[in-house]
């Protein structure tokens, strides 16, 4: 049967030791005996944090926390922030070409202009052999021009004349205007005397023999002839320089006589006048040209 709990019942009544009992005694009276053990152990470790005072953290660590992660991401973020809007740096026509050498930049302001036969030189090998043998032909043509003006003046030269003298030895020239350097000048390089007269007059052999050079370019001596021989068991050599172009009688190899003409007297080669260079070689070994024809001329 149900039984009514009248407010009133829980009202402060007065006690037998004239006490009225509180609220809290009187429920812990009317409830049944908890259990201790694991519940009351969890109640004081629920407790217990409630008991201890808790430790506060310090604001400048806080700060320094803050500060380290806010660094590191800026170390990472900014760098791939700023590689992907970075602009292509801007590059000069000539540096584009520098990278591909078979490139060709040719700047806008540049005209076209038209190409002419005669506006480029020869480049392919056909075309120089061909520019060079013309060249060439045209070398001869001015040379066999300049031989014929200079055969009128040999035609008349009468080759029966014979040098002035009768014995093995005789002057190259019938007449000599004047001596110029002689053998030794120049500082001991003038091997030779130098006999000045008329350009065209004739040379002859001062000695017989055999015509070992005869040259229109001998070196400095321009047009040239040498000839050896044997005089008393002596090798004789003889050199007449500076002779006129065309002007030779004799070739390479040819006998010739004693008193023959053999050319006519030039300013070619290393020569600034008209006149015979005339030297001697006995053995190979020069001598004063002068003194061995005034020695040994006849």
């Amino acid at each position: 049967m149900a039984e009514e709990i009248d407010s009133t019942a829980l009202e402060p009544t007065e006690g037998p030791g004239g006490l009225a009992p509180s609220r809290r005694g009187l429920r812990a009276a009317a409830s049944p005996t908890r259990p201790s053990g694991r519940r009351e152990s969890a109640q004081r470790a629920s407790a217990a944090p409630h008991s201890a005072p808790r430790k506060k953290r310090s604001p400048l660590r806080s700060l320094a926390v803050v500060g380290m992660i806010t660094a590191l991401v800026g170390a990472v973020g900014i760098p791939a922030f700023a590689a992907a809007n970075s602009a292509p740096e801007a590059r000069t026509i000539q540096q584009v070409a520098a990278d591909d050498a078979q490139s060709l930049v040719v700047g806008s302001s540049q005209k076209m202009t038209a190409l002419a036969r005669d506006s480029y030189s020869a480049t392919t090998s056909g075309e120089i052999a061909k520019k060079k043998a013309e060249e060439a032909a045209a070398a001869r043509a001015r040379q066999a021009a300049r031989l014929a003006s200079l055969s009128t003046s040999t035609s008349n030269l009468n080759l029966n004349m014979v040098g002035p003298g009768t014995g093995a030895i005789r002057w190259p020239l019938a007449k000599i205007d004047h001596i110029g350097d002689g053998f030794g000048a120049r500082g001991g390089e003038h091997q030779g005397v130098d006999l000045l007269t008329a350009g065209g007059t004739p040379i002859f052999a001062s000695t017989a023999g055999t015509v070992i050079v005869s040259s229109e370019g001998y070196y400095g001596y321009g047009v040239a002839v040498e000839i050896e021989t044997v005089i008393d068991g002596t090798k004789v050599t003889t050199l007449y320089g500076h002779m006129r172009y065309g002007s030779r009688q004799v070739s390479q190899g040819q006998k010739v006589a004693v008193g023959q003409v053999i050319g006519l007297v030039g300013s070619t080669g290393r020569s600034t006048a008209n006149h015979l260079h005339f030297e001697v070689a006995l053995n190979g070994t020069k001598v004063d040209p002068l003194a061995w024809l005034r020695a040994n001329a006849g």
